[in-house]
């Protein structure tokens, strides 16, 4: 995927500003490189402390259960600023190891006052769920 499809798919422009979350050694390092070609920016870590135009937020089943994923979720999308950003909210995937289930995304999202609004799979082993926010929240 090239810095262009990463735009076309998850909607990271030139010059905006990412936030990631839960990141660790396992992560997709290629979706984390496209996305800051994307960008021209390098992704922010969970410290950072101004406006971001998305998340990318990593997420475990041995992170917690769906009250903790609900309060995750909410963190994630604290410091963005428009009504058009989004958290994209990265699993393992059907049958690997900590996989969370669908219905567990859905349910952290509904309660965090978010929907799902599409899911795709990153690489192999990985599915990403765009979770749009709503400002009325």
């Amino acid at each position: 995927m090239s810095g262009s499809t990463a735009h076309e798919a998850y909607g990271f422009g030139q010059g905006a500003v990412v936030q990631e979350f839960g990141y660790d050694d396992d992560v997709v390092f290629e979706l984390r490189e496209e996305i800051e070609a994307a960008t021209g920016n390098e992704l922010e870590d969970e410290d950072y402390r101004g406006v971001a135009d998305g998340v990318l937020a990593w997420w475990r089943s041995d992170d917690g259960d769906v009250d903790d994923l609900t309060d995750y979720l909410v963190d994630a999308a604290a410091s963005l600023d428009s009504d058009l950003a989004v958290v994209w909210l990265v699993v393992p995937a059907p049958r690997e190891d900590l996989h969370v289930p669908v219905d567990d995304v859905n349910d952290a999202a509904k309660t965090a006052g978010m929907s799902v609004t599409r899911s795709m799979g990153v690489g192999k082993h990985w599915t990403a769920y765009r979770v749009t926010v709503s400002r009325s929240r």
